[in-house]
């Protein structure tokens, strides 16, 4: 089933785009998998949930425990998980930790960020056989600042270099991260397997956003980030709703009781 998923999502290069979201929780990850085709527990869930300046201090508990949720509301949609910074310096200990991950979770991919450095490592979990997303561009887990690469011949050229040998390694995809549109369009168009953009223009085979964000509910909206809605404002009315409910001693009712039922007919017999 996993390498069919995989198959699936390398066919629709030039032909489909390509729909991914994140997720941290089974609740989420039931409404995104009816209509995504590739889930991410990402390690963004170090800011989005837990308040963190950066991804880094996510570790392997948190992102299996994480997943485990996420699997349980996961069926069709590829499921993909983020390696944590440090988790894969050396090939000894990302094979030994990529195989923990897919054994705990039932994942069917793990995603690396690239340092320009660790091919390598990838082609050694692709022979192991674990399927890997590559990610190349603005990686939190290795730069500090949000800033478009590729505006140059030469930006670009490095950057198609580094997602060649990405390629090359055996990833079956790979996640574009701010690039500039022109870089974007030419890694697309020479790379084989599809590119995910996330503020890179829709040159990309498709697009992945944090789920938060694009609810307006993580209070992070850089420019490439589409607001569909505003949870907090949604969330906020639905509490202030309950707020005075509770104060006005309007809740609960007798509906509101697991015998609710039996008690509005005891209710009534006596009138």
């Amino acid at each position: 089933m996993m390498i069919k998923k995989i198959k699936n999502i390398i066919l629709k290069k030039n032909k489909y785009k390509i729909v991914c979201l994140t997720a941290y929780s089974k609740n989420i990850a039931k409404i995104l998998d009816k209509y995504v085709d590739i889930i991410l527990v990402g390690d963004s869930l170090a800011n989005v949930l837990y308040g963190h300046k950066n991804t880094h201090a996510i570790t392997l508990e948190n992102i299996i425990q994480h997943t485990q949720s996420v699997k349980k509301g996961t069926k069709k949609s590829l499921l993909v998980v983020d390696m944590p910074k440090g988790s894969y310096n050396n090939i000894k200990d990302a094979i030994k930790n990529s195989k923990f991950v897919m054994k705990k979770t039932k994942c069917d991919a793990v995603k690396l960020e690239s340092n320009k450095k660790n091919f390598q490592i990838i082609k050694s979990l692709v022979k192991k056989r674990i399927p890997v997303m590559g990610h190349i561009g603005f990686t939190p887990q290795f730069k500090k600042k949000f800033r478009i690469e590729g505006q140059t011949k030469i930006e670009t050229a490095k950057l198609l270099k580094e997602a060649k040998s990405i390629e090359l390694a055996g990833a079956f995809s790979i996640v574009l991260e701010c690039l500039s549109p022109q870089s974007a369009r030419k890694i697309t168009s020479q790379l084989n397997i599809p590119t995910i953009g996330i503020g890179s223009s829709s040159h990309c085979d498709g697009q992945i956003l944090v789920t938060d964000d694009m609810l307006g509910f993580s209070g992070f909206y850089p420019k490439f980030v589409k607001k569909y809605v505003n949870l907090n404002r949604i969330i906020e009315k639905a509490v202030k709703k309950y707020t005075r409910d509770v104060k006005l001693n309007k809740f609960p009712t007798l509906t509101n009781f697991l015998n609710g039922s039996k008690l509005r007919k005891q209710t009534k017999n006596k009138k």
